[in-house]
């Protein structure tokens, strides 16, 4: 089988995470919102499709996003349930914003959506007065909107779900919420928050603070190129042999650029050109295959990984040396538990790998993948699925991916984008 290469210039879809929340915060503005590059994956259409379900009126007019804002306060009760598929932060965020509104919501979703936990953000909801019923800390959750009291609170992990939920229902709180972070998370809701009402947060040091009791205002919404999405192209151009590609207007938010640092780590070929715009930072990212050196992830580094992780076990797989994760056990509770998943399907490819209860330990090499399974399973996890299609080019025989389709949750045209890099 001939080792294809990956040429050209790409630009992927646009950030997850600031897409949901440019949809949240524009329905609780007063006034429009257009959002512009809005990610129009499963995920995202989950978090629309529940605003227009609560009398948020959301058009589309040349490619950018419509949000007729209805302020804070202006929500309605939905008169079905608030199906939230298989996102995970549609459902943690809503969860906050509905703690504080006047009517009743029950949220539902798929069945992986249904296995993650919610304890996590029902504990800090609680503290603030919040009524919701999950279903032994599982969706169905139903959520009783009440007034809301502010809290102080320390993340005990970090986590940027958590953390946005509780800031959004302390826009609704009677008095100030201060969330302090053991480790930085990302910043996506705070710097949204700042963009729509700056007098709404305060930041000192690792402590936030929120301010209810001031209007949002629409805003001018662009959404950078999703650097999670990028982090697929990033890694095959370092490891497919002969490889030179460009990803265009990457959000390089400070949050989210542990991939960045850590090929730089690697000694990977990768060349950084800013674009000087206001909001979050991006930038041009080019990179190139040859040698890389391994590298260590510990649990300071995850927050600033998370979703990456997947990708990067395969990047390791082809390192000079052994590369580890640890501090990583949030991955047994995301769509899949991902570090079983990763484990068991590498070693269907003759990678050298060993599963931990919080992380892997990978032995690199830059031989040919030799296939001693050709059916690899996604386990329905749309960063599985695209981990496994990278690794497919590397692959000496041609592999099927079971339920590869699940990579509509975040990037619908992954394949497709991966092809047009392709040279044979």
């Amino acid at each position: 089988m001939t080792t294809p290469t990956l040429k050209g210039s790409i630009q992927v879809p646009g950030d997850k995470s600031i897409s949901h929340r440019a949809i949240i915060f524009g329905a609780i503005a007063e006034g429009d919102t257009h959002v512009k590059n809005f990610l129009r994956s499963n995920d995202c259409l989950a978090t629309l499709q529940a605003f227009r379900q609560m009398g948020v009126s959301i058009d589309e007019q040349g490619g950018e996003l419509i949000v007729h804002g209805v302020g804070l306060n202006g929500l309605s009760a939905s008169s079905a349930d608030l199906n939230m598929q298989n996102s995970g932060t549609s459902t943690r965020l809503l969860a906050g914003l509905l703690a504080g509104q006047d009517f009743k919501s029950r949220m539902i979703g798929d069945a992986s959506l249904s296995k993650r936990p919610m304890d996590r953000v029902i504990a800090p909801l609680t503290q603030m007065g919040a009524e919701l019923a999950a279903t032994e800390g599982h969706l169905p959750m139903t959520v009783k909107g009440q007034a809301l009291h502010g809290i102080n609170y320390r993340l005990p992990v970090a986590s940027a779900q958590v953390k946005s939920a509780i800031l959004l229902a302390a826009l609704t709180a009677e008095d100030e919420t201060v969330i302090e972070e053991p480790l930085p998370c990302r910043d996506h809701s705070e710097r949204m928050l700042a963009l729509f009402s700056p007098e709404s947060i305060e930041q000192t040091g690792d402590k936030i603070h929120i301010r209810p009791g001031y209007p949002l205002k629409g805003q001018e919404v662009l959404v950078p190129s999703d650097i999670s999405s990028a982090a697929f192209f990033l890694v095959a151009g370092a490891i497919v042999p002969g490889s030179k590609i460009t990803i265009e207007s990457v959000g390089m938010n400070p949050t989210r650029t542990g991939i960045i640092k850590l090929l730089e780590q690697m000694d990977a070929d990768l060349t950084i050109d800013s674009i000087d715009t206001a909001g979050e930072p991006m930038a041009n990212l080019t990179i190139q295959a040859g040698p890389l050196k391994p590298f260590n992830i510990t649990e300071e580094d995850i927050p600033a990984l998370v979703d990456e992780v997947p990708i990067l076990a395969l990047l390791a797989a082809r390192a000079d040396g052994v590369s580890t994760i640890s501090g990583a056990a949030e991955l047994r509770v995301k769509e899949s538990d991902r570090l079983a998943a990763i484990a068991t399907e590498f070693k269907k490819l003759g990678i050298q790998i060993e599963e931990k209860p919080d992380g892997l330990i990978i032995t690199g090499s830059t031989e040919p993948l030799h296939v001693a399974d050709k059916q690899l399973e996604s386990y329905g996890d749309h960063r599985i699925a695209m981990t496994l299609k990278v690794a497919s080019l590397l692959t000496d025989q041609a592999v099927n991916i079971r339920d590869e389709d699940c990579m509509a949750v975040s990037y619908p045209n992954f394949t497709k984008d991966l092809n047009q890099l392709l040279r044979k």
